[in-house]
């Protein structure tokens, strides 16, 4: 057994953490050597009590390691450990790196100038619209935009970043192979086809409200900083705000309508400190000495244009659709016959190459 395989085997020990992980290598020194240490030598190590031990003592007894071994070969992914170059540079700094994450896609260099937009399932259209942009205009400068996969405010800073052809990280709170939300099969397929999913959990682990904590505490770690667009006071988007805050990472906040309870979590980040959040050059300010404005591209708000205006197969639907003429989103659906949301991200993207504009009332309009 090699060291990753006895890393993989320890991650799927129940009550075997990151900590724990960690103060067990610092006594035996490799991981297959904790796997064959007797219950004595595991009481021996600070932090490991009677159950932990027994577990750990006993684990051929209750870990499928072959099995999780051709699951994950089966499935296509692959497990990375903090020996690793291309585990993320910056997740290797927090109390508690993940001793083996599953990675479907690939990581590379250039994540480590990354950005994590997170916010409520729960949004407005106002919420997914600024997600969008910013994932969007992150993803354009060179910043590869992370968050949990989740409906809502996730998943649109996904897409934004998707629709800029940039990199996107999912970091999901469930085993990699299970999809949640299940809507978000293809995304997350697209995802992995240009940047990574990644998930601490073994094969076939639900999400619950622990796991998702742990995945907040990963998209923390892994970034920069963290911007939250839209969040009630109950959020899981605050706990990766607080998360952001215990590692020394920044902290941005968009605001919203003050009588809006999916805006207070973000007011509150504010008058807690975080900065203010209007738009993407709040955020790459912030990381001047990283994407100084003499050596990174210009923004699209800068330019006005894109380096190439390739449309996908949803945006050359959507765009032969609209003409001079006003149409409402309604009728643009219903023109080009794609799904809503679809369409959504395609007009979404279209406005960003400036090849359409919104009007007032959700009207579009080709640019002359």
């Amino acid at each position: 057994m090699d060291s990753r395989e006895a890393l993989v085997a320890l991650n799927l020990i129940e009550g075997v953490g990151p900590v724990r992980v960690r103060q067990l290598l610092e006594f035996f020194g490799e991981a297959a050597t904790v796997l064959k240490a007797s219950k004595q030598q595991l009481l021996s190590v600070r932090g490991i009590g009677e159950e932990t031990a027994t577990a750990i003592a006993d684990w051929e007894n209750s870990v499928d390691l072959a099995g999780e071994l051709k699951r994950i070969s089966a499935y296509g992914c692959r497990v990375i450990t903090q020996s690793d170059d291309d585990y993320p540079a910056l997740l290797r700094e927090i109390y508690d790196p993940p001793a083996v994450l599953y990675v479907k896609g690939s990581l590379t260099p250039a994540d480590k100038n990354s950005v994590a937009i997170v916010g409520s399932r729960q949004t407005t259209h106002y919420g997914i619209e600024t997600a969008r942009k910013l994932g969007y205009q992150l993803a354009y400068t060179g910043v590869t935009v992370i968050s949990g996969g989740a409906r809502g405010i996730d998943t649109a800073a996904h897409q934004g970043a998707m629709s800029a052809k940039g990199r996107t990280i999912a970091v999901l709170g469930t085993a990699i192979n299970i999809v949640f939300p299940p809507e978000n099969a293809e995304l997350f397929e697209r995802i992995a086809a240009s940047g990574a999913v990644v998930s601490q959990f073994p094969f076939n682990r639900n999400g619950d409200r622990q796991s998702f904590a742990i995945r907040n505490r990963i998209v923390a770690g892994m970034t920069l900083g963290t911007v939250v667009v839209e969040a009630n006071m109950t959020s899981g988007a605050l706990i990766t705000a607080n998360f952001a805050t215990e590692y020394g990472r920044q902290v941005f906040a968009v605001p919203g309508r003050i009588d809006s309870p999916r805006s207070k979590g973000c007011h509150d980040l504010i008058k807690k400190g975080a900065k203010l959040c209007e738009g993407v050059e709040d955020i790459l300010s912030e990381f001047e000495y990283l994407f100084p404005a003499s050596n990174r591209p210009p923004s699209p708000s800068e330019t006005g244009m894109l380096p190439a205006l390739e449309l996908s197969g949803s945006e050359q639907k959507v765009f032969e659709v609209l003409g001079k003429e006003e149409l409402s989103i309604d009728d643009v659906i219903r023109k080009c016959g794609l799904p809503a949301s679809a369409t959504s991200v395609a007009l979404f993207s279209l406005e960003m190459k400036r090849l359409i504009r919104q009007l007032p009332g959700k009207m579009f309009v080709r640019n002359a």
